[in-house]
């Protein structure tokens, strides 16, 4: 580990606004110290899938031309950010990790991609991924796998793997990523950084890349929960193309960036996040288990709660999630199956192995967990629980079915469409990352994100960065 320091690619989007803000920082700068960045990690790594250096400083160039003259678009302007790599964009590949897709060429950008770039963000790239948001470190897929900046080692967790590596390692200042099952969250808490799964709804998934229609959701992954804010500031909000994007209004989520929780009701679901069982790390939990103490100290109260329907959400999630993937995929699995990797042919297979029973079961399942989740929510302001079971496993030895068994501590919130966010909140003895999970109501993301401040600036975690 290392201390944050002075290194330009080490600033964070608030940091670096301010110095351009006062002129003392050019965008040209901070991309040039970030391209720098890329090319020193990015062998180790593996990040991105494609850089598109020249036409980041082509759009640098811009920045830096409508800030001299006064005219600057907010705290996204001139900022570093890159892609998950199933996010269009317009004449430029989008292969969702997949040689299926490999040649694939958008003509239009996603609502999300176009949003962040009236935003006046800088776009560096395409960042590495689990095929299809849905395999695992997979060798015979065409992109080698992202790599755990904490340890190299260690997988990054997925499925926004490279969006994971890439912030943590100081290549961007932030990332998109997508979320069925806990893949904006997963990587979050196994890449130390912040990571925002927003209400389902809350943002637009026009233009990314289908997993499961139902559970999908687009949010930001960045270094600090204020650089989260920002970026979910530049996405968030309607969009006709998304039949699903809600109309609820859009509020200041710079507003919600202060430390109080004096007052605030917590919810400790016990059951499933914190008591024994083989798949969860007694590590994690007790971590996680200090920082709920913290919480406390802060003025927060803790209640425990009971949501009894945990105990078959894991199912129900995998079960809508595969069945709703095969419809999508299944011409392409009929017709060229050779082309995806052996991973996630065998998942998306799984799906067309089920039957519309298990389809509706896993929904009733759904409305039973959805009900259940907002009679609690009337009792609490937020529920608290660890991120993820484990800490980012080794690549060697690592089991791909280890994914699909025992607990997940993230899929409730894409059953429940609920915002939840993963913030830092301590390391393994072996330096790897814990993250804590807070959820909250529908359409709360200030809430979620006042939480989540106001934690990070008792506990600085931030402070620390890795040390590649």
């Amino acid at each position: 580990m290392t201390d944050t320091n002075d290194k330009l690619y080490f600033l964070t989007m608030r940091q670096a606004g301010e110095l351009i803000r006062a002129g003392q920082l050019s965008p040209v700068e901070l991309l040039r110290a970030c391209l720098e960045r890329i090319e020193a990690t990015d062998g180790q790594l593996h990040s991105f899938v494609m850089l598109l250096a020249d036409e980041a400083m082509a759009q640098a160039r811009v920045a830096e031309a409508e800030m001299l003259r006064g005219e600057f678009r907010g705290p996204m302007h001139g900022i570093p950010f890159a892609l998950k790599d199933l996010y269009d964009t317009a004449g430029i590949r989008t292969t969702s990790g997949s040689y299926v897709d490999l040649e694939r060429v958008p003509t239009i950008d996603a609502t999300t991609t176009a949003r962040l770039k009236e935003a006046g963000g800088i776009l560096v790239g395409k960042l590495a991924m689990h095929e299809f948001a849905l395999g695992g470190p997979d060798w015979t897929t065409p992109f080698e796998p992202a790599r755990n900046p904490w340890n190299l080692a260690h997988i990054t967790g997925g499925s926004s793997s490279g969006s994971g590596s890439s912030v943590a390692s100081g290549q961007v200042m932030g990332a998109l990523g997508s979320c069925t099952g806990g893949s904006i969250r997963g990587p979050a808490s196994l890449c130390g950084i912040v990571g925002l799964k927003p209400t389902y709804g809350r943002v637009s998934r026009f233009g990314v890349v289908t997993l499961s229609w139902s559970q999908d959701h687009a949010g930001p992954m960045t270094w600090t929960v204020e650089d989260t804010a920002y970026m979910l500031q530049a996405i968030a909000g309607h969009d006709p193309r998304d039949p699903t994007s809600s109309r609820a209004p859009v509020p200041d989520y710079s507003a919600s960036l202060r430390e109080d929780i004096r007052g605030v009701t917590i919810g400790l679901p016990r059951h499933y996040f914190f008591d024994p069982d083989p798949s969860v790390s007694p590590e994690v939990v007790a971590v996680v288990e200090q920082a709920v103490a913290e919480l406390e100290g802060l003025g927060a109260s803790v209640r425990e709660v009971s949501l009894p329907s945990l105990d078959y959400v894991r199912a129900a999630n995998s079960v809508i999630m595969v069945s709703e993937a095969f419809a999508y995929h299944e011409p392409n699995l009929k017709s060229v199956p050779e082309k995806f990797g052996d991973i996630v042919r065998t998942r998306f297979r799984t799906g067309g192995l089920l039957t519309a029973g298990d389809y509706l079961q896993a929904q009733r399942v759904r409305t039973m967990a959805r009900r259940e989740f907002a009679q609690v929510m009337q009792t609490v302001d937020f529920l608290v629980t660890p991120t993820m079971t484990q800490p980012a496993p080794a690549f060697e030895g690592y089991d791909p079915a280890s994914t699909i068994r025992g607990r997940s501590f993230t899929a409730p919130f894409n059953v429940t469409g609920l915002p939840a966010i993963s913030v830092p909140c301590g390391f393994t003895e072996t330096g790897l990352p814990i993250g804590m999970q807070i959820a909250g109501k529908p359409f709360d993301e200030p809430g979620v994100i006042q939480a989540a401040y106001t934690y990070q600036q008792h506990a600085r975690w931030y402070e620390t960065r890795p040390a590649i």
